[in-house]
């Protein structure tokens, strides 16, 4: 057997056991005479305890002394194998140093390369910020030191433990004999000194002037000195205001200017031959210009390139309108407040500018005829032109942005616009009696759109309160409200040409569908997608015959979608900015007008 574990025995035994050299049998044990007496003791012990059961005990005994022996010094090595006490025999994983250092070896200075990674410029510091000292220090006698510095301009130093070290002004403590603020008293000769006094009561018998009884009411004397500095002060301040309220009047004066209404025909005679301003629709192009009533629209196509650029606004484009029917004029309001009125067939020159409003223009619109149109602008005006003479009929401002307008489509009511404003109304205007005649108060948010339906006995508006609601027109009441947890404010509308469906602009880049009668129910199988607004108000448009649905985007592209199947038919690179509105022609196949912020306005065919 023992040859058999001879190669398992330990190295951390104290004991030398068997090892894997072959084992060398023990001597042999000498005979002697006292072996009988040994066996007689063995004998007796046997009697005595014949089970063993007092060692065991005693064993028991042992093993629990040494379970309770508690050793506080750490296992290390007896002796130094190198002999270098500096040398520390750890490795990175080790938790144990088996090496007892001295205190000078572990207080030496750090040996090594410099940590390039370390942030502290100082080498006394011990933080990030600075040299940081923990003292114990009360509420009440930082408030002291605090206050006497801010006061006297001196602080005892905490740093430095008893003496007379102060921080600040060292003449100031040695005149205070070292004191804080709460130790210091000022004499009675000091406070007479400094006590305020009261002018001189006056005669009883002058009732004005100099002299003049004031009693117990009299000042403080000095109280009237000005302080040099502050009267410096004062009088730059009278300067600012001065010239705050001579730039202001310019500005009021300018806009003043600004907004005196005039235009300038471009054009070199008003009218032609037969005596007939550019009003007249012309008949000397290939298109038929004033088809009849009831006359079928043409066919659309997509447009595939540029054929002309109107040039002339130094702004973005914010709104373009076609002459009603005919299309044969562009209307066009921008951002450099002003609006021109464009040829689209002949040479396609501006043939006049509208002057009349001092901020930027934001949407413009035809009456029936084409002979009036309407501005709105951000200088809170609405105003009414005459469009042959370019003469301001009117101008209206209620103190509020104006955000869309638009007339009545009603023959007989041609006289009546409506616009949606900045505070949450739409306000119906009379141009004959020259005032509000209604107000429709019921949106949360600035009004973005109003179109009309059912025969124009209601209209539709959408607000950025995220709703859209019905009116029956000259009665302030919601009919119809619409109002879904998922919806988004819908700043732009299209009505399709057949009247049945109205198309809304959502701000989560898709437009949906809803039907155009008295319903107003959404038709959720239609729905156009794949284009980009980025919170633009981009305006969705159809084509004549109906065949085709487009809308501007963020990048400067048109999308066209087909109606029926609700597909990407194209997408038309048009322009370096945001294409914020487009029109189809209506008399054209394929040609469109789109409008954007980079100033152009471009006709595609």
């Amino acid at each position: 057997m023992s040859a058999l574990v001879s190669g398992y025995a330990s190295s951390d035994d104290d004991t030398p056991g068997p090892s894997s050299a072959p084992a060398k049998p023990p001597p042999a044990a000498p005979v002697d005479a006292a072996d009988g007496d040994d066996d007689d003791a063995l004998e007796a012990r046997a009697r005595a305890d014949a089970f063993g059961l007092t060692e065991a005990r005693a064993a028991e005994v042992r093993q629990e002394a040494e379970k309770m022996q508690v050793v506080a010094a750490p296992d290390v090595l007896r002796e130094d194998p190198n002999g270098l006490s500096s040398a520390i025999i750890t490795r990175p994983t080790d938790k144990v140093m088996n090496v007892n250092l001295t205190y000078e070896d572990m207080s030496r200075p750090v040996a090594g390369p410099q940590n390039p990674f370390d942030l502290r410029k100082n080498k006394g510091m011990n933080s990030i910020s600075g040299h940081v000292e923990e003292q114990a220090m009360d509420a009440y006698t930082f408030a002291m030191q605090q206050r006497t510095f801010d006061v006297h301009g001196y602080a005892l130093n905490p740093s430095v433990q008893g003496g007379r070290a102060v921080v600040g002004s060292a003449r100031a403590a040695a005149a205070n004999d070292y004191a804080l603020v709460d130790g210091l008293r000022a004499t009675r000769a000091e406070r007479r000194e400094t006590k305020r006094k009261r002018a001189a009561k006056g005669d009883a018998g002058v009732v004005e002037g100099d002299g003049a009884y004031v009693g117990p009411w009299a000042e403080y004397e000095g109280s009237k000195d000005v302080d040099p500095e502050v009267e410096e002060e004062a009088e730059e301040w009278r300067e600012e205001k001065r010239r705050r309220e001579e730039a202001k009047e310019a500005a009021r004066e300018k806009m003043k200017v600004a907004r005196e209404e005039k235009s300038i025909f471009h054009g070199k005679e008003l009218t032609d031959y037969a005596g007939r301003t550019y009003m007249h629709i012309p008949t000397d192009v290939d298109v038929k210009l004033n088809p009849a009533d009831g006359a079928p629209a043409p066919n659309a196509y997509l447009p595939e390139r540029c054929i002309h650029t109107w040039t002339g606004h130094n702004k973005g484009v914010a709104s373009i309108k076609l002459f009603p029917k005919s299309g044969h004029l562009l209307l066009s309001g921008s951002m450099d407040t002003k609006i021109k009125l464009w040829d689209v067939y002949h040479e396609g020159n501006c043939l006049r500018t509208f002057m009349g409003h001092s901020q930027a223009v934001k949407d413009v619109a035809f009456n029936n005829a084409g002979t009036q149109f309407l501005s709105a602008a951000y200088d809170k005006h609405v105003k009414l032109w005459d469009t042959e003479t370019g003469k301001c009929i009117q101008a209206f401002t209620n103190g509020k942005i104006p955000n869309v307008v638009t007339f009545h489509p009603g023959e007989e009511r041609q006289h009546i616009w409506l616009a949606g404003m900045s505070d949450k109304k739409i306000i119906q205007y009379d141009t004959r009696a020259r005032e509000i005649v209604q107000t429709y108060d019921q949106h949360l948010g600035p009004v973005n759109t109003i179109t009309f339906v059912d025969d124009n006995r209601r209209f539709i508006t959408t607000a950025d309160d995220k709703t859209i609601r019905g009116w029956d027109f000259d009665i302030p009441v919601v009919v119809k409200y619409i109002a879904e947890p998922y919806m988004h404010s819908m700043p732009a509308v299209a009505k399709h040409p057949n009247q049945k469906y109205i198309v809304f602009q959502s701000l989560d880049n898709q437009m949906l569908v809803y039907t155009g009668d008295h319903r107003l129910k959404q038709a959720k199988k239609k729905r156009f997608a794949g284009h980009t607004i980025a919170g633009y108000a981009c305006k969705p448009n159809f084509s004549a015959d109906g065949k085709y649905i487009s809308s501007g985007t963020a990048s400067g592209d048109v999308v066209f979608w087909d109606w029926k199947t609700g597909r990407i038919a194209k997408r038309l690179h048009a322009h370096d900015q945001v294409v914020i509105d487009h029109a189809w022609l209506p008399n054209e196949h394929s040609k469109v007008i789109t409008a954007s912020w980079d100033g152009l306005i471009k006709l595609w065919s």
